[in-house]
């Protein structure tokens, strides 16, 4: 006996679709609108700065002009900017326990619908 799904009608489908489509965007953008993906960069801007000061040679300061920035005062705050590394315990903690929570949710969901699929497909028979 051949298996036979259970059938999906397609208005659930499209709700499927829509569902991962939002929960996606939302898994990419929502730390981004939180402010918690990437480091931030903190610019350090030097007083009149010359390309010498900002240590920038001059196959440097021909690359700056090449991207249409010839004054070094206008790469003053893109050279000085230097990423923030600080580090908070309590947001560790909390995304490590988002991380094995949601892990353990799979784990326990996907194991569950195996279960189904395979009582589905075999039965309750046991040798």
């Amino acid at each position: 006996m051949a298996y036979e799904p259970p059938k999906q009608s397609f208005a659930d489908q499209i709700f499927d679709v829509i569902t991962l489509l939002v929960l996606t965007i939302g898994a990419l953008y929502i730390p981004l609108y939180l402010g918690l993906a990437g480091a931030a960069k903190v610019p350090d801007p030097i007083p009149d700065p010359t390309w010498e000061a900002l240590g920038q040679n001059a196959t440097e300061q021909q690359q700056w002009a090449a991207l249409g920035i010839i004054d070094p005062a206008a790469a003053n705050d893109i050279i000085t900017a230097r990423f923030d590394y600080s580090f908070s315990w309590a947001s560790l903690i909390v995304m490590a326990v988002l991380v094995i929570g949601y892990f353990v949710m799979v784990v326990r969901l996907s194991d569950r619908e195996y279960r189904e699929v395979i009582e589905e497909r075999f039965g309750t028979e046991r040798h």
